[in-house]
């Protein structure tokens, strides 16, 4: 494979509107360390965090706007959802890798210590990622997959379904469990539907009319009106009570999730596309016994579970539009209108 000495890559320049996004089509092509891989990024994803991040969202008052709370240096190469083939090997990684069709784990981790949230960092945000030509990840991030999906297939897998497995598998969802799925036609919430029922759960989903019938393609047994009273469209569904809540919304309507949790249930989240600012009742908490679960960083383990379940096609991706690299702008300003189900993924190698 053929590596040039410069490559297309959309740089971060600031936090902002989408202005900030700037096609730079002679930016250095990186070189591999020690223990990390050279990738050419066959198709890359869009997802919440590249939003959070452009905006200065993770911010929470002070003027960094990175999600781990230290300031960005600015420019940046935006980008954690990649699927590509290895192109270059660093020091210590076997060569017999080069050619190899990999998924990227975008969380990165300190090798001396990979259960260490402190020392945890992201693709896309503490290092460059893959809206871009090529990208370096270290070679445990670069996971070989066996799949006959398309890059861009690929590429709609790894932040949103890992983000959903992870929230799930906290939550101990198993088997005939009733969970309730806010988002459900998102990225996070199309794969949470699909991997609760995988785990012989029922997958309760609450999203738009419009989007209703895709989300029960996916696997839901119900789809509950996102604008509707939640506990009385419940009862309507002859439903009493759930399980798990698995939320990304948040908003003015949470506290009617934890009232629809049965005694002993638990609610798990990562995200709040809604507003991050909910008002909690302690009793409802305390006396429910409730567990209340936040779910940022993945474990190893759920990413190699993750690419096993892609590999033995339990989850499939859900594609909601492609776009080329030099459009990228359109692409986020798509994501942000959040009229679509599934994902919205860059398909670099077409351009």
């Amino acid at each position: 494979m053929t590596i040039p000495p410069t490559m297309r890559a959309v740089l971060l320049t600031k936090h902002g509107d989408l202005d900030a996004l700037v096609l730079d089509e002679a930016w250095p092509t990186p070189e591999p360390g020690a223990e990390e891989v050279l990738l050419r990024v066959d198709a890359c994803a869009i997802n919440n965090t590249d939003i959070n991040t452009r905006v200065g969202w993770y911010a929470q008052g002070d003027d960094n706007g990175a999600w781990g709370g230290e300031p960005l240096v600015f420019p940046i190469i935006q980008g954690a959802d990649v699927c590509g083939v290895i192109a270059a090997v660093g020091e210590g990684v076997a060569h017999e890798r080069l050619g190899e069709r990999v998924l990227v784990d975008p969380w990165l981790r300190d090798a001396a210590a990979p259960d260490d949230l402190e020392r945890a960092g992201y693709v896309g945000s503490e290092v460059n990622g893959g809206y871009a030509d090529f990208m370096v990840v270290p070679a445990r991030n670069a996971h070989g997959v066996a799949s006959q999906l398309s890059p861009v297939q690929l590429a709609a897998f790894p932040t949103a379904a890992g983000t959903a497995l992870d929230m799930l598998r906290r939550a101990a969802v198993g088997p005939g469990d009733r969970v309730l799925i806010t988002g459900a036609s998102g990225g996070v919430g199309s794969y949470a539907v699909q991997i609760a029922k995988a785990l012989g759960a029922v997958p309760i989903a609450v999203c738009a009319p419009a989007k209703a019938e895709l989300v029960r393609e996916l696997g839901a047994a119900v789809t509950v009106d996102r604008g509707a009273a939640l506990a009385p469209a419940l009862a309507a569904l002859a439903i009493d009570a759930v399980d798990v809540v698995a939320d990304v919304v948040g908003g003015d309507g949470w506290a009617a999730l934890l009232e629809v949790l049965r005694r002993g249930g638990r609610y798990v989240v990562s995200g709040a596309i809604a507003g991050p600012l909910v008002e909690l009742d302690l009793r409802t908490l305390y006396l429910n016994d409730l567990t209340l679960l936040g779910a940022t960083i993945t474990p190893p383990a759920i990413f190699a579970e993750l690419v096993t379940m892609i590999e033995a096609g339990a989850i499939r991706p859900v594609i909601a539009a492609t776009f080329t690299l030099d459009d990228v702008r359109g692409a986020q300003e798509l994501f942000v209108a959040k009229g679509f189900v599934g994902k919205i993924v860059l398909d670099v190698a077409r351009d």
